[in-house]
């Protein structure tokens, strides 16, 4: 069906029927200038996240149904990451006239499951045209008590340092599905070259080489936001000192907590917490894989620091690695390699306004 013969007020409305508030700060949700909430005893969290097409994503290998879960993720991480919970969520699109309502919806369906798994509410936004393809914005709100909230800025010397899950994964499905792409485009020149049709039609049927690097694909295509690890946390009896979640590369989110604190940091190659195939494919593509787990972005881990106290609880908890020490700031923010060489860390991740 084509937008516009739905409209704009006809396509929200067609997307947004069925949505029911789960939260008591929820008042009234879609349907009116504004939606109304009410957080009479909380702090209030806001986070903002813009996903251009070409610049984020490709949709050449990224399923819409995906696109809308990892939009709703990426949000929904910033307030974890301050410790919070998050509540309601507002979605904003530009769309181009190469998109139907189908394809909308599949997006919203992406939206809502990811939404439904940790109980936030939509309850607004916007839509428009665009003459460049698809542009998304996603503002998330959460709440917290303000004697739960944890910055950027409290880190300690001799605090410890922890990351949730493993690193470089993400990165590592993104050059899987950029190599697969080139491949299948690089295929499609020859052909069109040699006039080759037959070629061409075979090409449609076209299959990447994703064997044995499923969870590479996932951990690219599928973000997930670590309110397990807010909820470990808690249940512990641990409140941070500082945290941030991983989205540009571990070593620009600790290069934060170090600069936002006034602290130094060390952290220990051999400690960094990197999966199976991570390793396997930074081989293939002859890549270091430190430099990866450094450096590649996405994956929406927890990095926080703690007291040393608290290191028998957090010793205890499944899914989380200590990887080093905060120290003073003149020491610097130090790699310890394998080897027992010690390497300034650099802020090499992820930079969205970085010229090519």
């Amino acid at each position: 069906m084509d937008i516009a013969s739905l409209g704009e007020f006809g396509l929200i409305d067609r997307l947004t029927n069925n949505l029911q508030p789960k939260n008591s700060s929820t008042l009234y949700g879609v349907g009116d200038d504004c939606a109304v909430l009410n957080y009479p005893d909380k702090c209030v969290l806001v986070t903002t996240d813009m996903l251009i097409e070409g610049v984020h994503f490709n949709l050449t290998y990224t399923d819409l149904r995906n696109l809308g879960y990892k939009s709703a993720m990426v949000n929904i991480s910033d307030i974890f990451a301050m410790n919070g919970t998050p509540r309601q969520l507002t979605v904003s699109m530009a769309l181009s006239k190469k998109f139907n309502v189908e394809d909308i919806e599949r997006f919203y369906e992406g939206l809502k499951a990811a939404c439904d798994k940790w109980q936030v509410d939509i309850v607004g936004g916007d839509t428009t045209s665009s003459f460049t393809g698809l542009a998304i914005s996603i503002t998330c709100i959460g709440e917290a008590s303000k004697e739960e909230i944890v910055y950027r800025n409290g880190a300690k010397e001799t605090d410890l340092i922890c990351v949730s899950g493993d690193l470089g994964a993400a990165y590592m499905g993104l050059q899987l599905l950029e190599r697969e792409n080139a491949v299948y485009y690089q295929q499609v020149e020859e052909a069109k070259k040699k006039n080759n049709r037959k070629a061409l039609e075979e090409l449609r049927d076209f299959q990447p080489d994703f064997a044995g690097k499923e969870y590479l694909l996932q951990r690219q295509l599928k973000s997930e936001a670590r309110g397990d690890i807010i909820r470990q946390l808690k249940e512990a009896g641990i409140r941070p000192t500082s945290m941030m979640d991983v989205s540009d590369g571990l070593s620009s989110e600790l290069i934060h907590i170090c600069t936002q604190s006034k602290v130094g940091c060390r952290i220990f190659e051999k400690n960094l917490p990197i999966d199976y195939q991570t390793a396997v494919m930074a081989e293939e593509l002859n890549m270091n894989v430190t430099t990866c787990a450094l450096n590649g972005g996405e994956d929406y881990e927890l990095l926080f620091t703690l007291p040393i106290g608290d290191y028998a609880k957090i010793s205890e908890m499944e899914d989380v690695k200590l990887i080093g020490h905060i120290t003073k700031e003149s020491l610097g923010r130090i790699l310890v390699t394998r080897d027992d060489n010690e390497f300034e860390l650099k802020a090499q991740g992820w930079n969205p306004l970085k010229g090519e």
